[in-house]
């Protein structure tokens, strides 16, 4: 599986270039559209049996890269493959940072095939693995975290989502003397960054979409990290969808082990605008659009920053 790295890499990067056109134009939906055709395209190229697991939505709410959709040439390793080919549609609309486009990937029958709902998560990297627990306080987590890494709780930064649903997670989190890092749109950039220590993230929480949370489950996996995570049906609809889907108990916490049973897995991420992990897509004068990626597998849980020169390519 680990042959297909650099195809991979090469399904973020198209997508990414797709969506740069479109920075800043207020058209999100054209956008969107963009990065997920010129995903879709590159990815039946790629030598795998490939199913979509967490996509665009269902087959009648998606046209392209679907929940079920098959991938790749038919040959090669069977595989479950979870997308983003835009993160941060509205990032992208209004010209914002941290707009991405993402992938994961993990032998067949590996990934959670999370519903499109909330989900409750925590993560933290190598260093802080084993010291969570998403049933404890939010402020026993970042006490815990800070012994683990051997920092001064002042010293301490905590990613959340900047929404209402946040207010007293942030409020709890400052009271410790921790500074608190918001963030708009990009859950999956923003919860990875936890695992890389060059990020200055010690620790990520929030409420989010599900498919985004296994998506940043597979990198986190990657890179050595620790997240947990709990579904939060909102209906009877919803709940009913969880167990269907195998989960006798809905509200469970569920381990990184739940979300990605596997250590064999990908993960590439391409920035379309600056961001806190990745640079946006440039042009520079003579050579054609720049991309800056990361990528990463299960083995040996090390992390590569790609910086690649499109020559035949600008910036729209």
């Amino acid at each position: 599986m680990n042959q297909l790295m650099l195809d991979i890499l090469h399904v973020t990067q198209e997508a990414a270039l797709a969506a740069s056109p479109w920075v800043g134009r207020g058209r999100k939906m054209e956008a969107d559209d963009a990065a997920t055709t010129a995903m879709r395209r590159v990815l039946q190229l790629i030598p795998m049996a490939g199913t979509v697991v967490i996509g665009e939505g269902e087959l009648d709410e998606a046209p392209m890269l679907y929940i079920g959709e098959k991938l790749g040439t038919g040959s090669g390793p069977q595989l479950d493959i979870a997308v983003d080919p835009l993160e941060g549609t509205n990032l992208v609309a209004g010209g914002m940072d941290n707009s991405t486009a993402v992938i994961a990937l993990a032998p067949r029958g590996t990934l959670l095939h999370a519903p499109d709902m909330y989900m409750e998560k925590l993560a933290v990297g190598r260093a802080a693995a084993g010291f969570i627990d998403l049933e404890a306080p939010l402020v026993d987590n970042v006490i815990h975290t800070a012994r683990a890494l051997g920092k001064r709780m002042e010293n301490m930064t905590v990613m959340i989502q900047y929404r209402d649903r946040h207010e007293q997670a942030i409020e709890a989190v400052r009271a410790t003397g921790a500074r608190v890092r918001l963030f708009d749109d990009g859950d999956v950039t923003c919860s990875i960054a936890a695992a890389i220590e060059s990020s200055g993230i010690d620790l990520f929480y929030g409420i989010g979409g599900a498919p985004e949370g296994v998506i940043s489950a597979v990198a986190i996996q990657c890179l050595g990290g620790e997240m947990q995570a709990r579904l939060l049906p909102a209906t009877t609809f919803e709940y009913e969808r969880c167990v269907g889907m195998g989960l006798s108990d809905p509200n469970r916490v569920l381990t990184l082990r739940d979300m990605v049973a596997t250590e064999e897995c990908i993960f590439a991420a391409t920035g379309i605008t600056p961001g806190l992990l990745l640079n946006g897509i440039t042009t520079e004068s003579g050579l054609g659009a720049v991309t800056h990626s990361l990528l990463t597998n299960g083995q040996p849980n090390a992390v590569h920053f790609i910086r690649t020169i499109h020559s035949s390519r600008e910036v729209g």
